[in-house]
């Protein structure tokens, strides 16, 4: 791997286009990836929202400015699977986390290769601050699959709810902590999880994840800071330092605490004297929040997450690399969470798994402006365990409707199909003009399909250790 990395550097070295300008860079550019939490593609001033949803954003409208700002990245419709998408690089369907459970064993098993394990092995520090949301017990924490460090919470922003809810019995429930590990150790409970932490812990996770950024630094050591924001899931309420800032309710005063706190990083990072030498990756895990007071916003787009609907699907994601990747560019090309695996591993030089399938394609070409269109046409659209249909193009294949996260599915006897270009609210079906896309989308649904038996996937509720059957 260690050749073929000088070879690529080498042979970008000779040739006028944005590879020199890798060459010319760090070997091994910082990665620093902010994920917030349920927050829709109409949120941010710069996809529409901004001052229009009662809170300016200038700190990510700046950093949009500053790199390049996609307009039709995609995730998957709930939290665990997302997650589990972006650090395996595989569909949740893959790995038995397709879907948000209580009470039972779940999350990705120590047998699937993250990202975190890559980065390190490429000789990264790697360091996580936020919420996982990918299982809680040994095995499956964030430092057992490889981050050094991690701060933050195993599973979701819900449970600082429970101590405050009626009845409230910690004896049968347990109380909800937010904990700290060091790689390969059992993480420590620091304090309650309860509504008044959870106010605070973003700006406990910023501080963190600079102080790690900072170590790193000092030590000459690469670092993956991976901070995954528990803002804006609900309940969705400021740090006290925000409650109230906008007068334009919690909503927005936590829009406008989202945007500071991801500008705390930024300056940072400048401060650091690493612009140059760090690739920043922000976004969202999935489409906005559906339970009112607490909603949020898909912009043009229909539907919030746990459905197939669009704004379920499509979310922000911006992405600056100075002197790389082109200031104030755009697309509309499709990118799916899969991708930034492989992608950043171009970049950092591990290499990608090969024993398993990988569903993520490079993307770095597209992203430094060698090649207009993303290599990436459509993908097979899963909500839980079920096929509910398929994005290709422009176009959005329904084969399972389902309203909302409360509403029961409707498996539908004939597929609707719509043009996201022309109706990207996905309200009136053209299936008269577009039959033709039928066989061409079932084919590529079977197609996937047939890698599912060529692979079994993970069982799901499996319990470590786990290794695949052998073949």
């Amino acid at each position: 791997m260690r050749n073929l990395l000088l070879c690529t550097i080498l042979l970008a070295a000779t040739t006028n286009s944005p590879s020199a300008a890798i060459a010319q860079g760090a070997e091994k550019p910082n990665v620093v990836l902010m994920m917030v939490d349920n927050l829709g593609w109409g949120e941010l001033g710069v996809y529409g929202g901004g001052e229009l949803r009662g809170a300016a954003t200038p700190r990510l409208d700046a950093l949009a400015a500053e790199g390049m700002r996609l307009l039709n990245f995609n995730v998957e419709p709930q939290c665990t699977p997302s997650r589990s998408a972006l650090m395996t690089g595989r569909r949740p369907i893959r790995s038995a986390t397709t879907k948000v459970v209580w009470g039972v064993p779940y999350g990705m098993v120590n047998w699937e290769i993250t990202m975190a394990e890559l980065f390190s092995e490429a000789g990264y520090a790697t360091g996580m601050f936020g919420k996982w949301h990918l299982g809680d017990i040994p095995g499956r924490f964030p430092t057992d699959q490889g981050f050094d460090e991690w701060y933050g919470v195993a599973n979701t922003t819900d449970e600082s709810e429970y101590s405050s809810q009626f009845q409230f019995d910690a004896s049968v429930s347990g109380q909800p902590m937010i904990q700290e590990a060091r790689r390969d150790e059992s993480p420590r409970d620091v304090k309650p999880y309860d509504i008044a932490s959870r106010r605070e812990i973003d700006s406990e996770l910023i501080a963190r994840a600079i102080d790690f950024m900072k170590r790193s630094v000092a030590d000459d050591q690469p670092f993956f800071a991976f901070v995954p924001f528990t803002q804006p899931h609900l309940p969705t309420l400021p740090h006290p330092d925000f409650d109230g800032i906008t007068g334009n309710g919690h909503y927005a005063d936590v829009l406008a605490e989202i945007d500071f706190r991801s500008g705390q990083i930024l300056d940072s990072i400048e401060e650091l004297g690493i612009e140059d030498d760090t690739i920043v990756i922000w976004l969202s895990d999935n489409g906005p929040e559906y339970f009112r007071p607490w909603h949020g916003t898909a912009g043009p787009w229909r539907g919030a997450y746990f459905t197939a609907w669009e704004g379920s699907l499509r979310v922000p994601f911006l992405i600056r690399w100075p002197g790389r990747i082109g200031a104030g560019t755009t697309s509309n090309e499709i990118v799916h969470l899969v991708d930034m695996l492989p992608t950043l591993g171009r970049v950092a030089g591990y290499e990608v798994p090969d024993d398993r399938i990988i569903d993520g394609v490079d993307q770095l070409d597209f992203f430094l402006g060698q090649q207009t269109r993303s290599n990436r046409e459509g993908f097979i659209v899963y909500n839980n365990d079920d096929v509910y249909g398929y994005k290709w193009r422009n176009w959005k294949l329904h084969l399972i409707e389902l309203d909302n996260m409360n509403s029961e599915p409707r498996p539908l006897n004939v597929p609707r199909v719509f043009n996201l270009i022309t109706d990207p609210k996905e309200e009136y079906e053209i299936q008269e003009e577009a039959t033709w896309i039928l066989p061409v989308i079932f084919e590529k649904i079977v197609e996937f399909e047939s890698t599912l038996v060529e692979e079994p996937p993970v069982p799901f509720g499996v319990l470590e250790p786990y290794e695949p059957p052998k073949n």
